[in-house]
């Protein structure tokens, strides 16, 4: 049988949305700390890094969680779960994504590398914060974040307190995307006991994903001001909040579809953000 299709699925290739949620921080960051022009090399090592390691996080995510995913509408029909793939070729699958996303950086500095380490533990750990941390969402932040620190140190050969503000910043925006997220399927995870965001904000949901949005565009704003940045990223900005307000807009009547809709357009609420750095710095 060929299971490639299977695998295709498992890494969620079908699903591209993880992986630019992934991708446009890490392009912030490296476009930041090159002053506007980053090298081709680096941006595709890390383009193509972000991609394998979202697709060895799924894997991991869905060895994890393949207990708890039979018993979610979304979740029932995954690889895993329906019994298609077993969790050991899930592992394998990952490690290998793994190993391929190792070498692509063999070329960069040592930190760029011990900072690689790290992202993997986050990556491969951030499954089973679920089970004892009210808001997991704050830990995927950080992984989905990771590629800001590497990304100055790949460059700069070190990590300026600007990257770990951005990372913070992104820690905040995962809350609120990933909350629309977890509103999705908030009726399955209290039967089955995982912990959300979604269920620790409670009836409060809906204000807390638009306070973690302000704080992530001021955060970003704090930033711009410090790299020097000015009226074309502020222009990203203000489209980024207006993207935020539209979300709003989606998941205050708390329905399904559209929670995980506004989850999903949050891809253009990153590009917007990208889109400001990257017309600062070709148009000054």
């Amino acid at each position: 049988m060929n299971k490639l299709p299977l695998y295709f699925r498992l890494v969620r290739l079908d699903k591209p949305i993880g992986t630019l949620l992934l991708l446009w921080p890490t392009l912030c960051a490296l476009w930041l700390a090159s002053n506007g022009r980053p090298n081709l090399t680096l941006v595709l090592i890390f383009s193509l890094g972000t991609l394998l390691m979202r697709s060895a996080g799924c894997a991991i995510n869905d060895y994890a969680d393949q207990d708890f995913d039979r018993h979610v509408k979304r979740t029932v029909n995954r690889p895993i779960t329906s019994g298609r793939v077993s969790g050991k070729e899930a592992l394998a699958v990952a490690a290998v994504l793994a190993i391929a996303s190792f070498c692509l950086i063999l070329p960069l500095n040592a930190l760029t590398k011990q900072l690689s380490v790290a992202a993997l533990i986050i990556a491969g750990t951030y499954p089973y914060f679920k089970r004892f941390f009210a808001i997991p969402q704050a830990y995927l932040g950080i992984a989905f974040g990771f590629g800001i620190p590497m990304a100055f140190a790949a460059i700069q050969n070190t990590v300026p307190p600007v990257a770990w503000v951005l990372l913070l910043g992104n820690v905040f925006w995962a809350v609120a995307y990933d909350t629309e997220y977890a509103m999705v399927d908030r009726d399955d995870d209290l039967k089955i006991g995982i912990k959300t965001s979604a269920i620790t904000f409670g009836r409060y949901d809906v204000a807390a994903i638009m306070v973690c949005y302000a704080v992530h565009l001021l955060l970003l704003l704090w930033a711009g001001r410090v790299m020097g940045l000015g009226i074309w990223f502020n222009a990203g900005l203000v489209i980024a909040a207006g993207i935020a307000v539209y979300h709003y807009t989606l998941i205050r009547t708390r329905e399904r579809d559209p929670c995980f809709y506004a989850f999903r357009h949050n891809n253009w609420l990153g590009a917007a953000v990208f889109g400001g750095i990257a017309l600062d710095y070709v148009l000054r």
